[in-house]
């Protein structure tokens, strides 16, 4: 950690908020369409994204025509 206070590079929306974008990033997924890879359940499961964040991802994936995977 370098101690910068800004969020990782991802394509995600500030809403997911900064530890949910930060511990993504941290296992790669930093794309919508890495998202695909994954379940929302599996999602829950990591610490700092919560159901919130998961919906609003949902959503964003929806409107891309896209989903997470199956569980």
């Amino acid at each position: 950690m370098t101690g910068s206070a800004e969020s990782p590079a991802t394509e995600f929306p500030r809403t997911i908020g900064t530890v949910a974008a930060r511990e993504l990033a941290a296992r790669g997924y930093t794309r919508f369409e890495h998202l695909t890879a994954v379940s929302a359940k599996s999602l829950l499961a990591i610490h700092g994204v919560g159901p919130k964040a998961v919906r609003i991802l949902g959503e964003e994936l929806s409107e891309r025509g896209l989903a997470f995977a199956e569980a």
